[in-house]
């Protein structure tokens, strides 16, 4: 693999995709192409680039550490275990998965994650009130959560969209609570599908230790900028990057 003749790229895009992540989500759309675009196979990428984004997971599920102790124990424990199986398992079918057929569906993910990463607001807005133990859907969480983390452990792309959605749908009011379990469950799956990608062989770790680097301090630096920079031109960015990269996939395809 050439990946190490572009550390300049790598770098780049994994501080751009951290800063992203600290405001507005969406870095995946820019760890994975440059990972592609540097030589390393599509699986790998996407392998490798959920390892380059996961530090900053673990920062913000301590950021919310006092909601999540809050919650019942019980309640912790199953969805974390949803989670964890849920990462698993979408990384073991991504593994099993043809190069060739997850190169084919590497756009079409990629679009549905922009989508998604649109209609997110809109989404969360529509489920965010009433009573969770009155909510009709309530009783699905636990297949949504299975499903998501699923889809997780096989594209992390808009994964946090996702859970957010998940739970806001299923009749979680407290927005904050809400984004407390999509970042633990975002952190406990991603370990999992990690572990799993590593313990298979599927890390790129040269690229992966430089992309971590750069994130972790991407996302450093995108804390600070948050106060600065209205959230919604960081949205536009991701936007136009998540359409951006999908007509190029479409285009390679």
């Amino acid at each position: 693999m050439e990946t190490l003749t572009t550390p300049a790229l790598l770098a780049t895009a994994a501080f751009a995709a951290g800063v992203l992540n600290a405001i507005a989500g969406g870095g995946s759309f820019l760890t994975f192409p440059a990972l592609v675009f540097a030589g390393v196979p599509p699986i790998v990428a996407n392998a490798t680039s959920a390892l380059a984004v996961s530090p900053g997971y673990l920062g913000s599920t301590l950021g919310f550490k006092h909601e999540l102790l809050r919650l019942p124990r019980e309640r912790l424990r199953q969805e974390t275990l949803l989670a964890a199986a849920g990462g698993v398992a979408g990384a073991l079918l991504l593994l099993v998965t043809p190069a060739r057929v997850f190169s084919g569906l590497v756009p079409w993910l990629l679009l549905f994650a922009t989508v998604l990463f649109v209609a997110g607001p809109w989404l969360a807005r529509r489920g965010h009130s009433g009573d969770p133990q009155d909510h009709p859907w309530t009783r699905w969480r636990p297949l949504g959560l299975l499903a998501v983390s699923v889809y997780g452990g096989y594209f992390n792309g808009g994964l946090g969209i996702l859970l957010l959605t998940l739970y806001t749908l299923t009749g979680e009011r407290h927005l904050i609570t809400a984004n407390a379990m999509k970042n633990l469950n975002s952190l406990v799956l991603s370990l999992l599908s990690v572990a799993t990608f590593a313990l298979a062989g599927a890390i790129a770790w040269g690229p992966a230790v430089l992309m971590m680097v750069a994130a972790t301090a991407g996302g450093y630096a995108g804390a600070h900028w948050s106060r600065r920079v209205p959230v919604a031109w960081l949205r536009g960015v991701v936007v136009a990057t998540g359409l951006g990269m999908s007509a190029v996939f479409f285009l390679r395809a």
